[in-house]
C-alpha cells in the first residue's frame, strides 16, 4: 500500500478545478507512489466516473461535527471546512496526509516533497498568507496624532469564533497559516487538538474559515509543532506571479525567482480565474516582457 496520500474535496460546481488538480498531480512520475483520494460533497455520477479512473478512492464527505441547518443553508461544499480535520478517519492506514484545495494545481513536485518532508516528527507542514511579494502584511485604521488600530485577521476570526481575549491576542500578530494546503502524519497530535478548536469555532462562528482559525490557534496558542514552508509552496497572489520563458514555468516575482510549487486561486481576487478556465491574465516575464497567459492548469 502507498504510504502517502493527497486528498481534496469538491462539489459539482468545482469539478473542473478538481479535475485539473488531479491531472496536474498525475503528470508527475513521482505521483505513482502517492495515493490520490477525493471527498465527495455533491459531485454528479458522471463526474465521479471520470475521477474514478484517475484516483485511488472517492468517499462522501460528512458533517463530522454537528452544524445547524441555518448555518449550512444547503451549501454542502462547506463540509470541506470540517472534514479536512478528520482525514485519517476517511482514508485510514496512510502514514502522511496532504490536503490541497480543489482550486489549486501542482506546478512543481518539489513542493509536494517539501510538504511531506515537513510533516515528519509530528509537525504540521504549512505555508503562510504572508510573503515579501504579498504587499501589505498588516492592515490598520489610522487616527489623528499618528495612532493606529491594527486589524488582524487572526484576532478578528478568533473573537468572532468564540475564543477568549487571551487566545485572540496570542494569535493576533502571528503570520496567518493558510490551511488550503497542508500535511500531517497519521499519528500527529494536531488532529485531536484541531478538532477540539474546530468544535468551538463552529459553535460560535461561521462555518467558512472555521477550520483555518482553529488550526492557527492549535499552533499559536496550543503550541503544537509546525514547519512553515516558503510561500512559493502555496502561492496565492496570482496577479503577482511571473513567468520564466527559458524554464517554461511560473516563478516568484523576486530573485531568485524560485519556481512556484502550487498555484492556488484562493480569495475573491481570483474569482474570475476560478470561474473561467480560459481567463487571460497579463503576466510579466523575468525579462520584463508582458505576455497573455491562461493560468488554469492544462495538460
Amino acid at each position: 500500500m502507498k504510504e502517502n496520500v493527497i486528498i481534496s474535496l469538491a462539489d459539482s460546481n468545482y469539478f473542473e478545478l478538481l479535475n485539473e488538480l488531479v491531472n496536474s498531480i498525475k503528470r508527475f512520475k513521482e505521483s505513482e507512489n502517492t495515493a490520490i483520494c477525493i471527498m465527495d460533497a455533491g459531485l454528479t455520477n458522471d463526474q465521479k466516473s471520470i475521477l474514478s479512473s484517475k484516483v485511488d478512492e472517492i468517499k462522501p464527505a460528512d458533517w463530522d461535527i454537528e452544524v445547524p441547518d441555518f448555518k449550512i443553508k444547503g451549501r454542502e461544499w462547506l463540509k470541506s471546512q470540517v472534514s479536512r480535520a478528520f482525514l485519517p478517519k476517511y482514508f485510514p492506514n496512510y502514514k502522511k496526509y496532504m490536503w490541497i484545495d480543489a482550486d489549486a494545481w501542482v506546478n512543481s513536485w518539489g513542493a509536494i516533497e517539501l510538504y511531506f518532508k515537513g510533516c515528519e516528527n509530528h509537525k504540521l507542514s504549512i505555508s503562510t498568507s504572508a510573503d515579501r511579494a504579498y504587499r501589505n502584511v498588516i492592515r490598520a485604521d489610522w487616527f489623528l496624532g499618528g495612532f493606529a488600530r491594527i486589524k488582524s485577521q487572526n484576532y478578528k476570526h478568533a473573537k468572532s469564533s468564540g475564543f477568549s481575549e487571551k487566545i485572540a491576542r496570542q494569535v493576533a500578530l502571528k503570520p496567518h497559516l493558510n490551511i488550503g494546503v497542508f500535511a500531517l502524519e497519521e499519528n500527529a497530535p494536531h488532529w485531536k487538538v484541531w478538532q477540539k478548536n474546530l468544535k468551538i469555532a463552529l459553535k460560535a462562528g461561521k462555518i467558512w474559515g472555521s477550520e483555518q482559525i482553529a488550526m492557527n490557534i492549535t499552533i499559536y496558542s496550543d503550541n503544537l509543532p509546525v514547519e512553515i514552508l516558503p510561500a512559493y509552496c502555496n502561492w496565492i497572489l496570482v496577479d503577482g506571479i511571473k513567468f520564466d520563458e527559458k524554464r517554461n514555468t511560473l516563478v516568484e516575482p523576486y530573485l531568485p525567482n524560485h519556481q512556484i510549487g502550487i498555484v492556488h486561486f484562493a480569495g475573491k481576487n481570483n474569482d474570475a480565474i476560478r470561474n473561467n478556465k480560459d481567463y487571460i491574465s497579463r503576466v510579466e516575464t523575468v525579462d520584463g516582457k508582458i505576455i497573455d497567459m491562461k493560468l488554469r492548469f492544462r495538460n
